[in-house]
């Protein structure tokens, strides 16, 4: 089943863009992509992902850190401005540093090269089915904004504001502060956060979950030693607090 059939409620041909300076890299992940029933376009640095992205508006971006102009992270700063495609950043490096700034660059998953065929198709489908979430795997949204202290989570219009001014959320980060918000005296575990958010198929660490938490609590002004907002829960993981 190819990553167009995997995506419910989808009637026109998902688009994805691979920017790579390395042409043997972008034909590879092309001819993946098309095989999974994308249309694709390519480009070569980043001033031209950046112009493409505008004039395509793709569904998925694979972008390399690595260009020879702007660096990835950069372009994923600018395509965030205008877009909200998922982003799949690939790197050689696969260092924790790295991971943070392409996450707080609006990144969605990241891949190290080298990698398997099987790695990234199952990457680019894990992303792309938290955009498709069903009802059996996402939290219900209720008609109501939530408040908790000076924090105010509406999740139909997927706005937070944080004393009365808004947030600028990644679009996982709103979803682990829908989720923790949505049931308030749970404690989720990382492997429940990773099925809510990343989807029961992803695959990968699950220290993942804690650095996208680390980068939410940042926005929200959250001192981890102390938060008020996303607590830890020693040997379990996270829950939401009651603000302050």
């Amino acid at each position: 089943m190819t990553v167009a059939e995997t995506m419910p409620g989808t009637t026109a041909t998902p688009r994805a863009l691979v920017v790579d300076d390395a042409a043997e890299n972008r034909m590879l992940v092309s001819a993946l992509l098309i095989q999974q029933g994308f249309e694709v376009d390519q480009a070569a640095d980043g001033e031209a992902a950046v112009q493409a992205a505008e004039q395509t508006h793709p569904d998925l971006i694979v972008l390399d850190i690595g260009l020879p102009d702007i660096d990835g992270v950069e372009v994923c700063r600018r395509v965030r401005s205008f877009s909200d495609a998922h982003v799949l950043m690939l790197t050689a490096q696969d260092t924790e540093l790295d991971k943070v700034v392409g996450f707080e660059a609006g990144a969605d998953d990241y891949v190290t090269k080298p990698f398997s065929v099987a790695e990234l198709v199952g990457r680019v489908k894990a992303v792309l089915r938290r955009a498709t979430r069903t009802p059996a795997t996402a939290p219900a949204a209720p008609a109501t904004s939530r408040t908790f202290g000076s924090l105010t989570l509406d999740p139909l219009a997927r706005e937070v504001t944080l004393d009365g001014q808004p947030l600028d959320l990644t679009r996982i980060e709103f979803d682990l502060l829908d989720t923790l918000t949505a049931e308030p005296r749970v404690a989720f575990s990382r492997a429940q956060l990773l099925e809510r958010v990343w989807g029961p198929n992803w695959f990968g660490d699950d220290h993942l979950v804690d650095v996208h938490v680390s980068n939410l609590r940042r926005k929200l002004a959250d001192d981890p030693r102390s938060p008020d907002f996303v607590c830890t829960v020693r040997g379990v993981g996270y829950r939401m607090g009651a603000g302050r």
